[in-house]
C-alpha cells in the first residue's frame, strides 16, 4: 500500500467514524424528590437516564463528572462510571489530568480514574503546560506553593507565598513579601523583580505596583518600566492591548499607555475577536448597578447604542446577547442573526457540537442548527393520576424573576396555591423601575408520600453594591386531600416539649460530630417552636438562616433526626404524621 493510499484510508476511517459518533447533552427533569440530570442525544431522547444529581458537558476525552448521593464520579457515553461516586467534588480534565477533592484534601486522577498523587495536598490547580500549581502547609505553618508534573509528583518545590500558571514556559511566583520572579519549567529563576505586587505576565509584558498604596503600572520582561503607574487596576494584554481602570472608570490601552478607549465606562469586556463590550451604568450615582453593553471595536468604534444587559464572547464570528425581553446571536456589527434561535428570557445561546445550547433564565434548551427547539425541561410534573404540579414564570422586571408552583386537582385548590404563590415572592413589581437588588425564586418538590407533599422554594437576594447576596430557603408541606399546610408543631404530641428535647439532640450533634466543626462556638442557643424544616425519608430536617450559628460560606447548618429517635414525643394520631405513614 503507497503513503498516500494509506493517508487516505485514515481519512475515511476517520470520516466515517466521525459520522457514526453520537453526541450527547445534560439535561434535566423536575420530578418528586428534585431536579434529576441525564444526557438526551440530538433528538432530544434521554440516552442515558436522568439519575443524576448533577451532570456536567462530555469533555474531548468522552468523559463527563456527574454526581450520585451528593458524591462526585466520572462516566463515559456508555453510562459507565469510570470514576465511581466517591469524591466531594472533581475538576475538568486538562492535559489528562484532573483535580479531586475528598475529606484528606486535593489530588490527581488520570483519565482512567487512578490517583496519581502521592499524597493529598491543601491545593491543587489545573494542568498547564504540563505543570499544576500546587500548595500545602510546612512544619511552620506557611502556606506554600509549588508546581506538580503530570506524573503527579513535585517537579519545583513548594517555596513560594503565590504562584502563577504556566504560559509560553514562564510564570509569575511570589519569593517573599517585596520579591517577585518569573520562572522556567524547571523552576530556574528567569528574571527577578523587587515589588510590592508583580501580575499578568502575557505578551512579553507585567504588571506591577511600588507599594500598596501606589497605583499601577507595566514593565517589559527584563524589568525595564514601559508604562508609568496610574491605573488602579490592570489587566493582561491581549493582542497587544490592556483593559485598565483610572479611579473607578475602565478603559483600553496599547502597549505605549496611549488610550485607545478613553477610560469612562463603567465595565469593559474583552469579547475576542477584536471586539469589546462597553458596560454603562444606568445611573452615574449609582455605578455598581448591573450595567447596559455596547460592542465596539479595538479603535473603540461603536456598532450599537448601551442596548444589552450582557454578551458572550464571540467564536467565529459570532456571540450571544441579551436585552430585557430576549436573548438572540448578533454578528460582528453586533445585527441580530435572524435565521437563529431568538429566546424569550435572559442568558446564553452558544453552538455546543451539533446542537445549539440555551441556558435561558436558569432552564436548559437545545435546538437544532436551523433554530428547532429539540428539548426543554418539563413544566408539568406528575404527582398522582389525579394531580399535578405545574411550573410557572413570574418576571414582572428584569432585575425579579420567580419560578412558582401551582397544583392541579387537590381541594381548597384556590387557596392553596394563592399560599404557594405568596410564598414563592409572587408580588406586585414595577415593571419598568431600577430595582435595588435582584431577586431569583425557584421550586424543587422534594418528597412525596401518601398525601404529603413537600416543596423546597428556594431564591436569592442580592442587593446591588453588597459583597454578596443572601440565600432564601423555606419548605412548604402541604396535605393533597385537605389542603392543609403543616408546620413544625403539628409533628408532636401537643403536651410534648419538643423544643427542649430537639434542642438538647441538635446540641449534641454539635458536640460530638465534627462534620458540624464550623459551628460558631457559643452561639447555638437551641431551635425556636418555628424553626424552618423539612420531612424527609431519613426523618425531620431541621435548619438554620446563614450567620445564625455559622458562616455565610456554611449555607443553612442542618441536623437530621430520625423518627426513631424521637418518637415518644411524635403525635401518631395527629394529620401531620398520617398523611405520609
Amino acid at each position: 500500500m503507497t503513503k498516500r493510499n494509506f493517508e487516505n484510508e485514515n481519512w475515511m476511517s476517520y470520516l466515517l467514524n466521525l459520522s457514526r459518533m453520537v453526541y450527547l447533552f445534560p439535561a434535566t427533569v423536575k420530578g418528586t424528590g428534585g431536579s434529576k440530570w441525564g444526557y438526551i442525544n440530538e433528538k432530544g431522547i434521554f440516552v442515558l437516564p436522568p439519575n443524576y444529581e448533577t451532570a456536567r458537558d462530555f469533555q474531548e476525552n468522552g468523559l463527563a463528572i456527574v454526581q450520585v448521593n451528593n458524591l462526585t464520579g466520572i462516566i463515559n457515553s456508555d453510562g459507565y462510571f469510570i470514576v465511581k461516586p466517591k469524591y466531594d467534588t472533581i475538576n475538568s480534565f486538562s492535559e489528562g489530568r484532573a483535580t479531586v477533592i475528598d475529606n484528606e484534601g486535593f489530588k490527581v486522577i488520570d483519565e482512567i480514574g487512578k490517583v496519581i498523587t502521592r499524597k493529598a495536598y491543601s491545593f491543587i490547580g489545573d494542568y498547564k503546560e504540563g505543570r499544576a500549581v500546587v500548595a500545602n502547609t510546612n512544619e511552620h505553618g506557611e502556606y506554600l506553593y509549588g508546581y506538580l508534573n503530570r506524573r503527579g509528583n513535585i517537579v519545583i518545590p513548594l517555596s513560594y507565598e503565590l504562584a502563577s500558571d504556566f504560559k509560553d514556559g514562564i510564570a509569575i511566583v511570589k519569593i517573599k513579601e517585596g520579591s517577585y520572579a518569573l520562572i522556567d519549567l524547571t523552576g530556574k529563576i528567569v528574571k527577578s523583580y523587587h515589588y510590592e505586587m508583580v501580575d499578568d505576565f502575557r505578551e512579553g509584558m507585567l504588571s506591577f505596583r511600588k507599594s500598596n498604596q501606589e497605583k499601577w503600572g507595566y514593565m517589559d520582561e527584563s524589568g525595564k518600566m514601559v508604562i508609568e503607574p496610574q491605573f488602579t487596576e490592570t489587566q493582561s494584554f491581549i493582542e497587544g492591548k490592556a483593559i485598565v481602570k483610572v479611579e473607578n472608570n475602565y478603559g483600553l490601552i496599547d502597549k505605549q499607555g496611549k488610550f485607545i478607549i478613553k477610560p469612562k465606562y463603567s465595565s469593559l469586556l474583552n469579547l475576542d475577536e477584536n471586539r469589546y463590550a462597553l458596560g454603562q451604568s444606568p445611573d452615574l450615582e449609582k455605578p455598581y448597578l448591573f450595567p447596559k453593553y455596547a460592542i465596539a471595536d479595538s479603535s473603540g468604534q461603536l456598532y450599537t447604542g448601551f442596548i444589552y444587559n450582557g454578551v458572550s464572547k464571540y467564536k467565529d464570528g459570532i456571540a450571544s446577547a441579551y436585552n430585557d425581553e430576549y436573548t438572540f446571536f448578533i454578528d460582528k456589527h453586533s445585527q441580530r442573526i435572524a435565521h437563529l434561535p431568538k429566546v424569550s428570557g435572559n442568558g446564553s445561546l452558544a453552538f455546543d457540537k451539533s446542537l445549539i445550547n440555551g441556558d435561558i433564565d436558569l432552564r436548559r434548551l437545545y435546538f437544532d442548527k436551523k433554530g428547532k427547539l429539540v428539548w426543554k425541561q418539563n413544566t408539568v410534573i406528575p404527582i398522582n393520576d389525579d394531580i399535578s404540579v405545574i411550573e410557572n414564570k413570574f418576571k414582572p422586571n428584569k432585575d425579579y424573576w420567580v419560578y412558582y408552583l401551582q397544583l392541579k386537582g387537590i381541594e381548597n385548590q384556590v387557596k392553596v396555591n394563592q399560599a404557594l404563590k405568596d410564598l414563592s415572592g409572587v408580588k406586585p413589581i414595577p415593571e419598568n423601575k431600577q430595582m435595588d437588588s435582584s431577586y431569583i425564586g425557584d421550586f424543587d418538590v422534594s418528597f412525596y408520600k401518601k398525601n404529603l407533599l413537600v416543596i423546597a422554594i428556594k431564591g436569592y437576594d442580592y442587593p446591588f453594591g453588597a459583597a454578596h447576596g443572601m440565600p432564601i430557603k423555606k419548605h412548604a408541606h402541604i396535605n393533597l386531600k385537605s389542603g392543609e399546610f403543616y408546620q413544625l408543631t403539628d409533628l408532636f404530641n401537643p403536651k410534648a416539649d419538643y423544643v427542649k428535647v430537639i434542642s438538647e439532640i441538635i446540641g449534641e450533634q454539635i458536640k460530638n460530630d465534627d462534620q458540624y466543626a464550623y459551628i460558631f462556638p457559643n452561639t447555638y442557643k437551641g431551635i425556636k417552636p418555628s424553626q424552618p424544616f423539612f420531612i424527609s425519608d431519613n426523618g425531620v430536617n431541621l435548619y438554620f438562616e446563614p450567620y445564625d450559628i455559622a458562616p455565610y460560606a456554611a449555607g443553612f447548618p442542618t441536623f437530621t433526626i430520625p423518627f426513631e429517635e424521637i418518637n415518644s414525643i411524635l403525635n401518631k394520631y395527629g394529620a401531620f404524621w398520617r398523611s405520609f405513614h
